[in-house]
């Protein structure tokens, strides 16, 4: 449960905060390769610099969304598992139920109207 609570306030936003930061830094880094290559004097090494700087920026990208993925995959293994811990206990439940109404039943001898519910 801990950990749950965990990925649900902590980590998930943490990794949407992370992606929406990345967003204005690429923002940035995209503003400064124009600008840098305009002014470049030597427009070879401007595009070079700005191919690398978009190497580095999707490769930031695509580990952050991986991150988060991850952590969103996880919370629901984590759901899931609840969801199935669950149904196991409303079938126990509903079995218990179930057999208290048989011998309900039998002890007040209308057993034969209890059959005829389960045909």
């Amino acid at each position: 449960m801990a950990e749950l609570q965990m990925l649900l306030e902590e980590e998930i936003p943490a990794g949407r905060r992370a992606l929406l930061d990345s967003f204005t830094n690429l923002e940035r880094v995209a503003e400064y390769c124009e600008s840098n290559y305009i002014q470049s004097v030597d427009k070879h090494r401007a595009l070079e610099e700005t191919k690398n700087y978009t190497t580095q920026s999707l490769a930031s990208v695509a580990y952050l969304i991986n991150t988060l993925a991850n952590n969103v995959l996880q919370m629901l293994d984590i759901q899931a598992s609840q969801l199935r811990r669950m149904e196991s206990s409303i079938n126990h439940i509903s079995q218990v139920a179930g057999l208290f109404s048989c011998h309900y039943l039998c002890q007040t001898g209308q057993l034969t109207h209890f059959a005829y519910f389960l045909s």
